[in-house]
């Protein structure tokens, strides 16, 4: 499992580890971390030319003492300082300049960036907040105009490590080098698309870390664990049975989709309940359909409603007050009453997009697509239930805190009608098998994301062919 911790307690690491090692042992591991990342980026060190970008802090150092490696095999590097050398890190210069490297004034930033062939973004540390300051914003454009590759030292200077937010300018890294451990604005957006691609070095800090994390992602043996398996003596009650309340007159395809991803979530069978049957039927007769309602349709161990309900909001209460594991999405999340949601005993789920997240939490769609990684803590606490927010890094909030939940496997070419649908089934089949909501949400995002890259292979594909992919998606996992 990926792990990422916050700022607070990895520097309360750093400091166990430091009292317990020569002075700077820290920061060279760190800087020969990075230099090797950035060796490897080059492809070839001698005769290339690295221009780091240094701040006042720590962050400065770890560049400086790389830079000062890769100059001893040959490189032409040169620090851009953003602060007067009195208050750069004097080790790291040092380093630098008995390496043969060369220091220069912010004001010559921008004419060594263009001539580069890598940069080295060692501005701003994990404890930056608000984006960079003014002075360091000529030298982000001119890295923006450049073709150079850009590596960010633990983070991109511009981002806030904790929140995952972007308040101002920052950094686009090609590379992102990490120390110890992930920080939170790594795994999340809208911070993940500044860091590119992530490497995590080994500084040896895992020691010092507490048990629990601020985020986690699952990984495929993650998944594999959790994904229900079917016994000798199952039937199929036993696997569990989950109910459909979905679809409409008017959207009847979000009734069949649902119900698509339920039938390939594990549960033993499918009830579905509203007005879409024959469409249902039609396309898996092997669904129980009713027409009675959710307190008549008989016995599930979960209930999935919402996708395409329109404003039957009876089914909605019907279906909250029972007392089995709920998820709620699409429609369902407008019509579902707060205090009933929050008086349920047994677990619930919601799985809004950005759009109804901001609906619900009555603030506009940018707050929340800026601040992912609070609105669905706020969502989960506010409901009392576990929030899947999707997108392209799917969050899961319990409402008693605890790690967040955080998953990349998806595809922009998810973004597609009646995707959502087959997500909501799926998770209430697992919901249905026995997982808490927690994991049910994790790990039906987790295959619903790699079905989606499984069934666009580089183009479009509709939530019908995602649905399609969930079982070779699962055999993915399994045979990992």
């Amino acid at each position: 499992m990926r792990t990422a911790y916050s700022v607070d307690t990895v520097r309360t690491a750093e400091r166990a580890l430091m009292a317990r090692l020569p002075e700077g042992a820290l920061m060279q591991r760190a800087a020969a971390g990075l230099a090797a990342a950035c060796a490897e980026l080059l492809g070839r060190v001698y005769g290339r030319r690295v221009v780091l970008l240094v701040g006042s802090g720590d962050n400065g150092g770890d560049a400086l003492h790389a830079g000062a490696r890769l100059a001893r095999r040959g490189a032409g590097v040169t620090a851009v300082l953003l602060a007067p050398p009195a208050r750069t890190h004097a080790g790291g210069l040092a380093a630098l300049a008995r390496a043969g490297g060369r220091a220069v004034g912010a004001d010559r930033g921008a004419e060594a960036v263009a001539r580069a062939d890598l940069v080295v973004d060692g501005v701003v540390g994990i404890g930056g907040r608000g984006g960079v300051r003014a002075d360091a914003e000529p030298l982000v454009d001119a890295v923006e105009r450049a073709r150079a590759a850009v590596v960010a030292v633990d983070l991109p200077s511009g981002v806030e490590a904790d929140s995952g937010e972007v308040r101002g300018r920052a950094v686009r890294a090609d590379l992102t080098v990490t120390f110890g451990t992930h920080k939170p604005a790594l795994l999340v957006d809208p911070a993940r698309e500044y860091a590119g691609s992530v490497r995590l070095v080994d500084i040896g800090l895992r020691s010092e870390l507490p048990a629990e994390p601020a985020l986690e992602a699952l990984q495929h043996a993650d998944v594999a664990a959790l994904l229900p398996r079917p016994g000798a003596a199952s039937d199929k009650y036993r696997r569990g049975v989950v109910g459909i309340a979905a679809g409409s007159a008017r959207y009847p395809g979000a009734a069949v989709l649902a119900v698509s991803g339920a039938l390939r979530g594990g549960a033993g069978a499918v009830r579905y309940v509203g007005p879409a049957g024959d469409a249902v039927l039609a396309r898996f007769p092997e669904t129980l359909v009713s027409d009675r309602g959710p307190r008549e349709a008989g016995r599930v161990q979960a209930w999935v409603v919402g996708p395409g309900a329109g404003d039957e909001a009876a089914s909605v209460g019907e279906v909250l007050a029972q007392d089995v594991p709920v998820l709620i999405d699409a429609d369902g999340l407008r019509l579902a009453d707060r205090a009933a949601v929050r008086a349920r005993t047994a677990p619930t789920l919601l799985t809004p997009h950005a759009g109804e997240a901001a609906a619900l939490l009555g603030v506009a769609r940018e707050e929340v697509e800026a601040a992912r990684l609070a609105s669905a803590r706020e969502l989960a606490q506010r409901y009392g239930a576990t929030v899947l927010l999707k997108g392209s890094t799917t969050l899961v909030a319990d409402p008693g805190g605890g790690p967040v939940r955080v998953n990349a496997t998806g595809t922009a070419w998810l973004a597609t009608a009646g995707s959502g649908d087959v997500l909501s089934g799926l998770a209430g089949s697992l919901l249905a098998s026995g997982l808490s909501a927690r994991d049910a949400g994790s790990v039906a995002a987790y295959l619903h994301g790699l079905a989606g890259r499984f069934a666009a292979d580089g183009a479009p594909a509709g939530a019908h062919d995602v649905a399609d992919a969930i079982p070779s998606a699962w055999r993915d996992v399994v045979d990992d």
